[in-house]
């Protein structure tokens, strides 16, 4: 008997976004213990780095000259966080696109 009870935004969301899914030949795959291991490698791996980052940007900023100094080692660690980020996301993205084992 199917549940004829109102349906929050969400779940009619994921409804349109599993038929788009469906559609598109999309499969879900869920992943298996040795990806979801490396995905939290890669994530704590991007943690501690902008960590570092944030520490050493820190130390630059205490040893800044000027105002432009201070926004171009601001503007600096902002570059270098995407940078990471992006590596973190694409490196991710290849662990999910492998074959389960």
């Amino acid at each position: 008997m199917p549940d004829d009870s109102p349906k929050s935004a969400f779940e009619l969301a994921m409804e349109r976004l599993r038929k788009t899914d469906k559609d598109a030949s999309v499969e879900d795959r869920p992943l298996t213990d040795k990806q979801k291991a490396a995905i939290a490698e890669v994530r704590q791996f991007h943690t501690a780095k902008v960590a570092e980052l944030d520490i050493l940007h820190q130390a630059a900023l205490a040893g800044a000259g000027s105002h432009e100094e201070a926004l171009r080692l601001n503007e600096n660690l902002r570059r270098d966080k995407e940078r990471l980020a992006n590596d973190r996301d694409r490196k991710i993205a290849k662990i999910r696109g492998q074959k389960s084992s």
